[in-house]
Parts: structure tokens; sequence; C-alpha cells
């Protein structure tokens, strides 16, 4: 399987390659990013998964920031996603960085800072923002820009990762997964998976306080059609409130004309 510009043109399959395979089989170096072409993307990519925590924290930036700079899709993020996605169950991958020294804190486990990543980059090509740049831009906007249809297209491949690490045992790997696969069931490939999240959405509002992933959740289970009223709790309800001021606010900063905010 080779990616280069003439087939970022093309629907991308559902299925997951091995990412080894599909990392040596890109040309990368024909592929756009943010600041040129991904020639060294490679070689940051393989570091993803060095034994060495230390390494894979370093290789974060450079394997991911080139295709998602400015919230924008680039050429080279499809198979960047797809290499993220295959290596979700890498032995290295997988088993949970830690500090050495007491006295120093570990950093995020890669598992979840790759989670995080594959799950904002799914935002940024969501349905909310395919209908903003279509109201700006006019409704061919998806039909020309084709390295977002083509990442559109990746999401059930996306999911066939992202799915298995919902019932993972550490509860910020689950819950980070949890978020990360909201976004993809927009695909109509997925949507008969909406009531299994909805399961796991329900057992993240019962325990996690992070604000974050309790906002992505209640955002996902209303948009699905369900009554958050007995899930929110006193936190939740102030952010709500919170969030309305802030909208009100923007809209009459900006005359009335405006997006919701990126919360």
């Amino acid at each position: 399987m080779t990616y280069s510009r003439s087939q970022t043109e093309q629907p991308r399959p559902a299925a997951l390659p091995p990412f080894q395979a599909l990392l040596d089989s890109t040309d990368w170096a024909s592929l756009a990013t943010a600041c040129g072409t991904g020639e060294s993307l490679p070689a940051a990519l393989t570091l993803l998964t060095s034994p060495n925590p230390l390494i894979r924290e370093s290789a974060l930036q450079d394997a991911l920031g080139p295709v998602t700079h400015q919230n924008s899709i680039y050429e080279a993020t499809v198979p960047v996603a797809l290499y993220v996605a295959a290596i979700l169950n890498h032995p290295a991958v997988t088993a949970g960085d830690y500090s050495q020294d007491a006295k120093t804190p570990p950093n995020r486990p890669t598992l979840v800072r790759l989670l995080e990543w594959l799950g904002n980059t799914t935002y940024d090509a969501n349905d909310e923002c395919v209908a903003i740049d279509e109201r700006l831009c006019g409704e061919g906007f998806l039909d020309e820009y084709e390295e977002m249809r083509a990442f559109r297209d990746a999401r059930p491949a996306f999911f066939s990762a992202v799915r298995a690490l919902l019932g993972h045992d550490n509860a910020d790997v689950r819950h980070t997964a949890l978020v990360a696969a909201i976004p993809l069931m927009e695909h109509p490939l997925l949507a008969q998976h909406q009531a299994a999240l909805a399961s796991h959405a329900r057992r993240l509002l019962a325990t996690s306080t992070d604000r974050h992933h309790r906002d992505r959740v209640l955002d996902a289970l209303k948009a699905w059609g369900h009554d958050t009223s007995g899930l929110e709790n006193a936190s939740d309800i102030a952010a709500r409130e919170h969030y309305t001021l802030l909208r009100a606010a923007r809209a009459s900063w900006e005359g009335g004309c405006s997006e919701d905010p990126p919360f």
C-alpha cells in the first residue's frame, strides 16, 4: 500500500495496514506537511516505538506536529494517523511510561498521548468543522479539500484500533480512547457502535472528574439523543453555564455572527 499525491484523491480502505508495511510503502517525500514534505517523518515515526520512553516523548512533536499544524489536515496526515492507529497495540507503546526517579513525575504514557492526538485530529475533520468551512468557502469545500476527505474516509480504520482500548485497565487510557472514538461515530459505517459508546460514556461520567473528558461525552450523548440531566454533576452545570456566557459574550463582540468557542 503506497500513499502519494495522486492516491490521496482516492478514499482510504477501512482495513488498518501493519505499521511497518505502512512506513515502508509510503512515499513520504511526495506528501505535503505544514513545513514542506514528509521526508523526515519515517525516522520520527519509528522512534515512537522505541523502548526508551524519553525517546518516544521527544519524537512526538517531530512525528505529529508537522501534519496537524494549526488544526489543518495535510497530505501526510492520513498515513501518519494510520501509523499511529497501527502502533496503539505495540508493546513499547502499551507498556506505559514510568520515571526511574521517584522525585521526577512520570511523563504521560505514549499511548494516551497518541490517542489524544488521533482524537483531536478527528475533531478537526468532523461534521461541524466541515459545515463551518462550507459556509465560509461554499458547498464544494470538501470535494476540493482532498486531504480532509481522505482522513474522514479512514475513520473506520482508526476505530478498529481505538475500539480495543475502550475496556483498558487504566482509566486514563480507556477514557481517552472513548473521547477519541466519539467523533469517529459520524462515519456512516460506525453509527451502529453509538449505543456501546453511550454505555462507556455513562461509566466515565460516574467516575471521572476530567473536565475535557466530561464535556466531550456529555456533548456526544446529547447529540445522540440521550437525556443527560441525571448524569450531570454540579461542576458540569457550572461549566455549561460558563460556556453559555462565553458564547453570548463572543456573539456580542462579533456582532452576533460567530461560531462556538473551541471548547
